[in-house]
């Protein structure tokens, strides 16, 4: 279960362009399921994912993960468990130009300290998953939008984390990509990951994977099914 009770954000706080993106969060989400976040840009759905992954604190209230409170955990502590835990796929993908896919994906499973040989066979098996090992080899900026958004899903995989946080991602995406997208999300339920992500995307709300939907308006969340 992951609990989120009176969490608050604020950026800027105390001058005169303060803005509160969260007011007052009180959710519960069930592990293992798929829940979306829905709502108008600037609603607070991007900002409440990243309290929930542990890229950002918030200004007040709690977030638990299991009934242990991250929010309030040293530094040190809260990356081991964002790493161990989470897998986020961002809306821009984010791989580095330069880079081979492969070594794209290896990335976030340095820290761990395995063997290289033994991360580069589990890298690769990711791609493989994701029907990407052909490309394994290939630079990112050689990737067409589909194939890129592939390897930031194997990337995010890499640690075996409980929780992929994925946001907005079928923005940039077609109808037959999108309905890949949902099919790789479909498997990844199946082995009992839990998945939460933003969307504007109606495709993604009448998608039958999706177990959930919250709607968000101003900082709160104006619904939930």
């Amino acid at each position: 279960m992951i609990e989120l009770s009176e969490v608050r954000k604020a950026y800027n706080q105390g001058k005169p362009n303060e803005f509160w993106a969260l007011r007052g969060i009180d959710l519960r989400l069930s592990l293992k399921a798929v829940t979306v976040f829905m709502g108008p840009s600037g609603s607070g759905k991007t900002t409440l994912l990243t309290m929930i992954g542990g890229l950002a604190r918030p200004t007040s209230g709690r977030v638990r993960l299991m009934e242990r409170d991250i929010s309030s955990l040293p530094e040190k502590f809260l990356t081991d468990i964002r790493r161990r835990t989470f897998g986020f796929v961002f809306q821009s993908f984010n791989l580095l130009k330069g880079m081979t896919a492969l070594e794209n994906v290896m990335i976030p499973a340095y820290p761990l300290g395995l063997p290289h040989e033994a991360l580069r066979k589990r890298a690769l098996e990711m791609l493989d998953l994701l029907g990407m090992a052909a490309k394994a080899e290939s630079k990112a900026e050689w990737l067409s939008g589909g194939e890129a958004q592939r390897v930031a899903i194997a990337r995010a995989l890499i640690n075996d984390p409980d929780v992929i946080i994925a946001d907005e991602p079928t923005a940039n995406l077609d109808g037959q990509l999108a309905e890949q997208f949902l099919e790789i999300m479909a498997e990844l339920k199946a082995r009992g990951k839990t998945l939460l992500m933003t969307s504007h995307d109606p495709r993604i709300r009448k998608a039958a994977v999706v177990d959930g939907i919250v709607w968000m308006q101003d900082g709160q969340i104006a619904s939930s099914d």
